[in-house]
């Protein structure tokens, strides 16, 4: 299709092409599992449509997403594909209020390895945002998502998936799947947001500026990290820190989810 229409993968914008058809129904199939009917379904990165055709094949209510003009064309001009709406759009700018139009909505993709992350977390703090996200990404990104306390992959994007969504390694694809062959494995995870975050804090914006600041300097102990990122006084996180019973010496990567509450619960209390 590619070479029919005089095209080939461009790096700037992270295209490596989905051509596994099975992997392709089994996302769409696990995508839309359970999923009430007429749900509206967005697709991030049509690619050159293998996905896109997996959704329509379950029954999506499909938009698509692509920010590549010349491959907006063809997909546009594929009579198979004449019940999706596609966008020529950046998914990273799209204004996905507008297109929700206040009802409930879903998120499929095999998502641009530049932008995933920042992409993701736009979508996981926004408001009304999706209710579920079921993605491919690259595979150190996707064990991010799910990551524990204490393990190298935990960080503040394993915070914020387990704040607002409920995390789900699905499967692992391998680079034999894509066009170009990409060098690292993929991975699907899946997220369904909370109908209520994990956890209640005083102070949101306080509680990120505390889980943004703990990752900061991952080598200092917690109330030196804390100190550098936020400029605050470390016998003042010392004592918080105490009144949660956690350890001054502790690093950032040990605080599960209701220790970064307590701390900042605690912070906010002066």
């Amino acid at each position: 299709m590619l070479a029919k229409a005089g095209l080939r993968p461009k790096k700037r914008f992270g295209q490596n092409f989905l051509v596994d058809a099975s992997i392709a129904a089994r996302i769409a199939r696990l995508a839309l599992e359970g999923a009430p009917p007429h749900l509206r379904t967005i697709e991030i990165g049509a690619g050159t449509g293998v996905l896109t055709r997996a959704l329509v094949d379950q029954g999506a209510q499909l938009t698509a997403i692509e920010i590549d003009p010349a491959l907006v064309a063809v997909l546009r001009s594929r009579e198979d594909l004449g019940a999706v709406q596609i966008v020529l759009a950046d998914a990273l700018d799209f204004d996905y209020r507008t297109w929700s139009k206040g009802e409930p909505w879903n998120v499929v993709g095999n998502l641009p390895y530049n932008i995933a992350t920042p992409l993701m977390l736009r979508l996981i703090e926004m408001p009304s945002g999706p209710g579920s996200l079921t993605v491919m990404v690259q595979k150190d990104v996707a064990e991010r998502f799910v990551a524990s306390p204490g393990t190298a992959a935990y960080g503040s994007l394993s915070v914020a998936v387990a704040y607002a969504m409920q995390a789900e390694l699905l499967f692992s694809v391998g680079p034999q799947s894509f066009f170009p062959a990409p060098k690292v494995l993929s991975s699907v995870v899946r997220l369904v947001r909370r109908t209520e975050p994990a956890v209640a804090v005083r102070d949101l914006d306080l509680f990120w500026k505390v889980v943004r600041g703990a990752f900061a300097y991952r080598r200092k102990t917690l109330v030196n990290s804390l100190a550098l990122a936020l400029d605050a006084d470390r016998e003042e996180t010392a004592r918080a820190l105490s009144l949660c019973n956690l350890p001054s010496e502790l690093r950032g990567e040990r605080l599960d989810l209701g220790d970064f509450a307590r701390l900042a619960d605690a912070l906010a209390k002066g």
